[in-house]
């Protein structure tokens, strides 16, 4: 077998066939996932090389993979990442794997800092709105409008006698005169036309186009001199607030998945501070970090108890507490998957009791870290949610909502503080 020709084609389908025989939910996605980290190559590569040969490197990586995927360790330890949202996420032993559960956390948080925080501008990430497009828009409208009252014209004067045109006397609609009176109008909006594009442009040199950022975001330039009219109108209006950078304190970051995602989607628009009390927990994160070129301003790891190395003077100041805490029953943990239960970290699935250990300890940080109206939200178990959003009525926070995930189960917990505390 050493010796034997292995092409794509055939280590696809033996491993789909071994990996079936040992009770593999999806052999095929499985053997795809793994032929891809051994060649390379995306999904859909595959099956347009499907006749390559893999070189003796190739079959020695994709042997161990097969042997450990057979023995029920996770795809994603196995292959080294996962995709999550937009980014893709470096995973390794040691540290929970992302779960879709996760993304939908994530968008939860997204929608609260774009209505509440954000301004509309990096919410909607739209791009500026020119001064001269509805001139544009209205002039190309009219050219349009002119054309087919030409072509109405000129189809009914081809279609007339002499005779016709006589009997019509005064009414010019459908002659060919109209049709040349037409041309000779349309000759004359397109000469004035063009003058007003001409004094458009030179106006346009004298007041460039204001630089975008990524978000479409004008980007202000201070040495721009201000014209009369500008300073006259800022004399009447105030100007309007600058839009803020909105801070998230995220609790036990694994992966580093729920932060960098946040900082990655609204760069430069959020900054996130997430801690972890696993040392492989941060340097993973810290190196998916790295992957995406984001800086340690944008997002800072912190290896600490939950909270603990938050410093007294940035209490009160997050707008959002976020986590994906420890959240698994104890009584629950015995009948996990074999691929969850023995392979990924207990530290990051036990809950206690009823899962919410480390959500109490959360809820009683979150006044703390915390601004007036600030958001505290977290990812638990399925039959701990109306617990825990008890929970959080009994603690005084407002508006607390049960977010159900795709599968329609209960899956978050989300609530407003609306009296920050400061201890003494």
């Amino acid at each position: 077998m050493a010796n034997e020709i292995w092409t794509i084609k055939c280590c696809l389908e033996w491993t789909k066939e071994y990996l079936a025989e040992r009770g593999e939910e999806h052999p095929r996605l499985s053997a795809e996932w793994l032929l891809c980290a051994a060649t390379g190559l995306a999904r859909i590569d595959l099956y347009m090389r499907m006749d390559e040969t893999l070189n003796a490197a190739q079959l020695e990586t994709m042997h161990a993979a097969v042997v450990r995927r057979a023995k029920g360790e996770p795809l994603q330890y196995i292959t080294g990442s996962t995709q999550f949202r937009m980014i893709d996420v470096t995973c390794a032993p040691g540290v929970l794997i992302p779960r879709p559960e996760t993304e939908m956390l994530v968008e939860e948080v997204l929608n609260y800092l774009d209505a509440e925080v954000l301004s509309p501008e990096a919410a909607a990430r739209q791009r500026v709105e020119l001064p001269w497009n509805d001139e544009v828009e209205q002039a190309r409208k009219a050219e349009a409008a002119l054309a087919d009252e030409r072509a109405t014209a000129e189809r009914r004067a081809a279609n007339l006698t002499a005779a016709d045109e006589a009997a019509l006397g005064s009414d010019v609609l459908g002659s060919r005169a109209y049709a040349e009176e037409l041309a000779d109008r349309e000759a004359e909006e397109a000469a004035a036309q063009a003058a007003e594009a001409e004094a458009a442009e030179a106006e346009a040199m004298e007041t460039p186009e204001p630089e975008l950022d990524e978000y479409g975001i004008a980007i202000e330039d201070n040495d721009q001199q201000a014209t009369p009219a500008q300073d006259a109108a800022e004399a009447n209006v105030s100007a309007p607030a600058e839009p803020r950078t909105a801070r998230v304190l995220e609790v036990g970051c694994g992966t580093g998945c729920i932060s960098l995602s946040l900082a990655w989607e609204r760069r430069g628009h959020v900054t996130c501070t997430a801690t972890d009390i696993e040392p492989r927990a941060i340097d993973l994160a810290t190196k998916n970090r790295d992957a995406l070129g984001l800086t340690s301003d944008e997002v800072a790891f912190s290896l600490t108890n939950l909270v603990s190395s938050i410093p007294r003077e940035e209490w009160g100041t997050f707008d959002v507490l976020v986590s994906n805490p420890p959240y698994i029953p104890t009584d629950v943990m015995r009948s996990l998957p074999h691929e969850v239960k023995d392979f990924e970290p207990d530290l990051a699935l036990e809950g206690g009791a009823d899962g919410l250990d480390i959500f109490r300890r959360l809820l009683n940080a979150a006044p703390y870290m915390l601004r007036a109206g600030g958001l505290f939200a977290c990812e638990l178990y399925e039959g701990a949610l109306d617990a825990a959003a008890e929970l959080c009525r009994q603690a005084g926070l407002s508006d607390v909502r049960i977010v159900h995930d795709l599968t329609d189960r209960p899956r978050i917990v989300r609530a407003i503080v609306t009296e920050p505390k400061q201890r003494q």
